[in-house]
């Protein structure tokens, strides 16, 4: 660790490439892979971070979560290398394991807990119908030649049109549930990076998107800095009903984030930031849930916040344009729940007034009922 310390990054490099040479265990060899690839990203060296990443999630059980949470990674996740190894471990496959996707169809299964039942029922009737199908073509090709004791043609005609219609729709429907799954999981993993997403509050605190859950609801805005300093000062004349209903403007100005700069004082993240964020200890969800961690965070997220890390913001805003058909680029609004998922977006600015009348103050029920 001490050539972190003194940001030897080449000696570090080379311990951890020692390290991995001498027999380590899988702990070990995770631990040195980690830290090799978190040496690659402050290096700016994105493709030999997730070479090492990737070595770390098959092989030595690195949870991807780790991934999203560590602050020195925190560069990397605005390079589109991280973006090519977090589509691939979504997906799954020898090459990553199968981790990450297995924890993302649990929390589906959770969204949308009848799907398996209807699989079920598409697979039985698929088959049924298949094996009626089976014996019901032979029917009408003795239908077909006539003769004695040869059953009508018209009948079975339609008892094999009614078997190959409901067999090509049960089909249909199963690979359409299949789409809707994998369209589920892509949105989930956005929602589980959008929760990462690092911001500097009023009062110089940092946290992630994710401890600011039932205590606001933010609202992105992104574009070019005279349409959002303009859509952030129409917002002043709403302040008091605005801060009511919870919203937390985050302003993200295209282009700001394509090169950040590299901090210098410290390995990673810069040293005030990593001061002011939360260790990911097993104390972590604990404190984060604690009422008196949500009193002080309410206190301190007033009204506009500041992307710590711009360049991982609007990655992730243009993956959500993407998604929804947007081209990437365009300046649009994203309006997030109280839970943090997105509540709905738009392209262009806000309307505040709209928005006023969209959202419930945060003492009704309608806004408890959000959390």
């Amino acid at each position: 660790m001490s050539a972190f310390m003194v940001m030897q990054v080449k000696d570090a490099l080379n311990l951890f490439e020692t390290a991995l040479t001498l027999n380590p265990t899988s702990v070990e060899a995770q631990a040195a892979l980690y830290n090799k690839a978190c040496c690659h990203a402050y290096r700016g060296e994105g493709k030999k971070a997730a070479d090492c990443l990737r070595i770390a999630l098959r092989e030595h059980n690195l949870k991807f979560g780790t991934i999203l949470n560590d602050p020195d990674l925190a560069s990397f996740r605005a390079l589109p290398e991280f973006k090519e190894l977090q589509e691939e471990a979504r997906l799954g496959g020898e090459d990553i394991g199968y981790g990450f996707r297995r924890d993302l169809k649990l929390i589906s299964e959770v969204q949308a807990p009848f799907r398996g039942v209807r699989r079920f029922f598409y697979v039985a009737f698929s088959a049924a119908a298949g094996i009626s199908t089976f014996f019901t073509v032979p029917r009408l090709f003795r239908a077909i030649q006539g003769g004695e004791g040869a059953p009508d043609v018209w009948e079975t005609a339609g008892n094999v049109a009614v078997n190959v219609g409901g067999l090509v729709v049960l089909i249909a429907l199963f690979l359409w549930d299949n789409k809707k799954e994998e369209e589920q999981l892509a949105q989930i993993t956005r929602d589980e990076t959008l929760s990462r997403l690092p911001l500097r509050l009023s009062t110089d605190r940092v946290v992630e998107l994710v401890q600011l859950r039932d205590t606001v609801r933010p609202v992105i805005i992104a574009g070019n800095k005279e349409t959002v300093s303009l859509a952030m000062k129409k917002a002043e004349k709403f302040r008091t009903e605005l801060l009511s209903r919870g919203v937390l403007l985050v302003p993200v100005i295209w282009s700001e984030g394509k090169a950040p700069p590299v901090e210098k004082k410290g390995f990673g993240a810069p040293t005030k930031a990593l001061s002011a964020l939360p260790s990911i200890g097993e104390d972590f969800d604990e404190r984060a849930q604690s009422v008196a961690a949500k009193a002080r965070l309410k206190a301190e997220a007033r009204f506009k916040a500041e992307v710590v890390s711009p360049a991982e913001w609007e990655r992730w805003i243009k993956d959500q344009q993407i998604s929804e058909g947007v081209t990437p680029g365009e300046d649009v609004y994203i309006i997030l729940r109280l839970d943090g998922r997105v509540r709905r977006s738009g392209k262009g600015m806000p309307d505040w007034q709209q928005i006023l009348q969209e959202l419930p103050p945060l003492d009704t029920l309608l806004s408890k009922l959000e959390k």
